[in-house]
């Protein structure tokens, strides 16, 4: 699956100014990260237990 058939959702945590944006995209095998800003960079990808992990330690 190509990056530009995911479906993006920004971070609640990014300011609405267009700066600091992270998003986030699911799919079955992986929730792959990435900058807004530097879209020639790879994505970041981890497992979707590491996400679930991750946003139960962010919203502590």
């Amino acid at each position: 699956m190509s990056t530009t058939e995911l479906v993006w959702l920004k971070s609640s945590y990014s300011g609405t100014g267009g700066d600091n944006c992270v998003e986030a995209a699911m799919c079955p095998e992986a929730v792959l990260v990435r900058d807004s800003k530097d879209l020639r960079r790879q994505p970041l990808s981890i497992s979707p237990a590491a996400w679930v992990d991750f946003i139960g330690h962010a919203t502590r």
